[in-house]
Parts: C-alpha cells; structure tokens; sequence
C-alpha cells in the first residue's frame, strides 16, 4: 500500500509539471506514477493530484494501446470544451477578489488556503455573473496554489470569534483608504539579530570549501550589541522603509519609525494627504494594549495634522501582516547565509534589497535611546483626541490632531 509520505511525494511533483504539461500529458503521468506504485496506485494518484479515478484509469490504457502516444491530438476528436478560464478572462481575478480578504497561511510560503469552500465560492462567482460549478472553482484553486488544510493548535493564541470579520474588515478599511489616495501602511518589527561573525541561515555561493567561519555560540557580543529592525511599508507603492534600532524595541521606537517613513518619504509621495491608515499586530510595540503606542501616536498626529487611524491584526494572527511577507521575507532572502557582522552591514544589505516587481527599500540606523517602562498616566490619555470604531473599538481607531 502507499504510505503518506509517498503521496505527498506525488503532489509535489505533480505541482512541479503542472505548469508545462498538457491534458493528455497529465493523464498519462498520472497513469505512469499509477502503475509504477503498483496495488494502491490509482487511488493514490488521484488523492494526491486531484485526478479523477477514471481520467487515471483511460490513461493507463492509453499506455497499454501505444499507438495514442504518437498522436498528434490532446483530446480525441470532439471531446471537450473550453477551459472556464478561457471563455470567461476576468474569472481567476474574481476568485482572488473573493479569497484574498480571508485567506491564510505563512503568505512567505507558495503554499496557500483558504477558509472559504468551494461551493461558497462558487455561488458569489455565479452571482457576480461568473457561472461555475464547485468543482471547476476547486481546480482553479489547486492551479493557483491553494490547497485544502486541516485545523492545527499553534502557540501563537487561540482562534478569536471575530476573527475572519476583522480580516474583512482592514480589507475593507485599506480598500477605501487607497481609493481616496490616502497613505496606508503595514507595521511590524523584524526578528531581532546578533550583530558580529554569528552564523546566518541560508547559504550563498562561495569558491567550493571556503565557507565563511563564523562562531560556534551565538552570544551577545557585548561591544556590537543587537539590531532591532522595525518596518513600515507602504501597501500602494510597493516601498519599504526600515529603522534599525540598537536599544529597545519601544512604542516610542515603533512611532519615530513611522515619522522617518512620514518625513523622508510618505509627505511626497502623499502631499495631498489628510489621513494615514495603519496596520499592525495586536502585540509588541504596537500592540493594543500599549498605552505608550497612543501617546506617541497622538504627538504624530499633532505634528503631522493627519487623522491617524489603526487597525490591529486579531490576536494570534501575526505571519498575516502584509509586511511579513512583501518586505520582510525579502529581507531574509537577501541577507541569507551572510554573517552580520556590523549594523552598517545590516542597514546596506536591507537597503539593498530588491524584487523583479519592483520592491523598494529604504534604511537608516537609529543609535536614540528608548528606555523601557515609559508610564502614561490616565490625564495623558485623556488627552488623545481618540475616537474608537463602532465594530472592535479595542482593534479599529482613530486618533485625531488635537485642535488648538
């Protein structure tokens, strides 16, 4: 019988052909991986690539007539019909329309799901004037890299009642932001690095048995210290600018990032702008909790004159901010198998990173200090011009310029 780690074994190389292979082509792999396996074989394939038994079953006597091998046809003569995709151009960017509010998944992975069913799917598509059956909403899926996905506890929180709701909620909130040609970013900070010869993950090209020597513990040097890089990204241009801090990662750290950003870059590209929308994690320097975070939001506000209004990430959903993975993960990319020796080595290589969309990355060292434990008192707060959102007040704000 075939185990679990052959099927996935077949699925993945399934997904490797997929791109370059034809109807016929895929039948009769199919049919070949199917007798190669031998008992078990069939149902195996067809779990494994979404093939039906029966499309398997005709290759496999496409392979034992021959003569089918050497035809020049996909189809035998007047079977079939056009592709969806083919009659009906605008159906792919339909589905991702309906998908990429609520979908899931490390997005720094190829692989991606989604919580809505393909049946679900289907009856939006048809009411949208995309008629199409369940099943061809499935095939169109798998071809664009989705996969089904089980439940699996992590320790990164518990799964909150409202939490898909808030995800269509930010999506809603960025759409109208961006349809005003107001600013709106993505926050976060990076993982935190040693700064010296500490080994990198990833690996480079090098002159064969020459790898860089680095040290076997990875202690803090205490004369290098740490870089603490904290991203903004701008979530309509494409462009990233990252602090890198040497003291604490503070709100009061996680706000001057954004007032750089706002300064050398966001009031140009933005001159007409009267508001900023930003999204970030429900933790951290950001989180929705930090009194801090507010503080220093307001002195932006007011130094600005921009409503500054944000959106929190349900609890436990932090590898779904957008800036994981359009900057972030680019990032890691670049720098992979590279000692970070120095923070100027840090600055230059996030500076540098680029990607064939057009990524762009713009990086300075911050050497402030940002002392811990900063206390805000309840007359502070008080003093926030805050107005909370009607649906998760705690997640959806806006803190306004105070009028003087």
């Amino acid at each position: 019988m075939v185990d679990a780690k052959q099927i996935r074994a077949i699925r993945r190389k399934y997904r490797s052909l997929l791109p370059v292979l034809d109807e016929r082509q895929r039948r009769l792999w199919a049919a070949a991986e199917a007798r190669a396996l031998g008992r078990g074989g069939l149902a195996a394939v067809a779990r494994a690539t979404g093939i039906a038994k029966t499309t398997v079953l005709r290759g496999l006597r496409d392979l034992e007539s021959g003569p089918s091998l050497v035809s020049d046809r996909v189809r035998r003569p007047g079977a079939g019909r056009k592709r969806a995709t083919v009659v009906d151009p605008g159906l792919v960017a339909a589905m991702k329309n309906l998908v990429e509010p609520v979908t899931r998944g490390d997005r720094e992975s190829p692989l991606l799901w989604t919580c809505k069913s393909t049946r679900r799917l289907a009856a939006e598509l048809e009411a949208q004037g995309h008629p199409i059956s369940h099943a061809a909403v499935a095939d169109l899926l798998w071809e664009q890299g989705y996969s089904l996905q089980g439940n699996r506890k992590t320790k990164e929180g518990a799964n909150h009642p409202d939490r898909n709701a808030q995800f269509e909620y930010i999506n809603r909130r960025v759409r109208r932001q961006l349809a005003t040609r107001q600013p709106a970013i993505s926050v976060d900070t990076k993982k935190k690095e040693l700064v010296g010869d500490f080994k990198n993950a990833g690996r480079e090209w090098r002159p064969q048995g020459q790898p860089q020597q680095v040290r076997v513990h990875d202690f803090l040097d205490k004369e290098k210290g740490k870089a603490i890089p904290y991203g903004v990204y701008d979530l309509a241009r494409d462009v990233g600018w990252v602090s890198v801090g040497v003291d604490h990662d503070t709100a009061a750290f996680a706000v001057q990032t954004i007032r750089h950003w706002w300064r050398r870059l966001g009031r140009k590209a933005y001159p007409r702008a009267r508001s900023l929308l930003v999204t970030a994690d429900s933790g951290g320097s950001n989180g929705t909790r930090i009194r801090l975070w507010k503080w220093e939001l307001r002195k932006l506000a007011n130094e600005t004159g921009l409503a500054i209004s944000v959106s929190h990430l349900p609890p436990g959903t932090s590898k779904w901010n957008k800036i994981e993975h359009r900057l972030f993960s680019f990032i890691s990319q670049n720098w992979r198998g590279r000692p970070l020796l120095t923070h100027a080595t840090i600055v230059n290589l996030i500076g540098d990173t680029t990607t064939s969309t057009g990524l762009r990355v713009f990086c300075m060292l911050d050497r402030r200090k940002y002392p811990q434990k900063v206390a805000v008192s309840d007359e502070q707060m008080a003093t926030i011009n805050l107005v909370r959102d009607k649906f998760h007040g705690d997640w959806n704000y806006t803190i306004k310029p105070c009028i003087r």
